[in-house]
């Protein structure tokens, strides 16, 4: 028989990942995610660390301390968990920006969970 194999998206990080799966049973959650052109993620945060590809589009990322990434399609990198890791994901381009992203949640933990924006993005 036969396996019938594809890659749904490859990237390369810019430095090294490093992955640190919460203690305990883990949900691993597979997912794609879509912003159109002028959507945000809204400000957030994870239970787990979250490994994304951009797959296509221009990924903008304003990070807790208001610094700012950004990322092109084919490539990767590693969202940390926890509150003092809230971020926000932009697309400002013209494209949709495609993620996939490989979830590693504490069990039966949400896949992100809102938050505020930092007193430094409100200036």
């Amino acid at each position: 028989m036969r396996e019938a194999r594809s890659t749904l998206a490859k990237g390369t990080s810019a430095g090294t990942l490093r992955i640190k799966p919460p203690k305990g049973r883990t949900d691993v959650v597979f997912r794609t995610v879509t912003l159109a052109p002028g959507d945000s993620t809204g400000w957030h945060h994870h239970p787990g660390q979250i490994i994304a590809v951009v797959q296509s589009g221009t990924l903008t990322r304003v990070l807790h301390d208001c610094s700012v990434e950004t990322l092109s399609a084919g490539e990767a990198f590693v969202e940390p968990a926890g509150r003092r890791n809230r971020h926000i994901g932009h697309n400002f381009g013209t494209e949709p920006v495609v993620l996939y992203m490989t979830c590693l949640l504490p069990q039966g933990a949400p896949l992100a969970i809102e938050a505020e924006a930092p007193d430094c993005a409100l200036r």
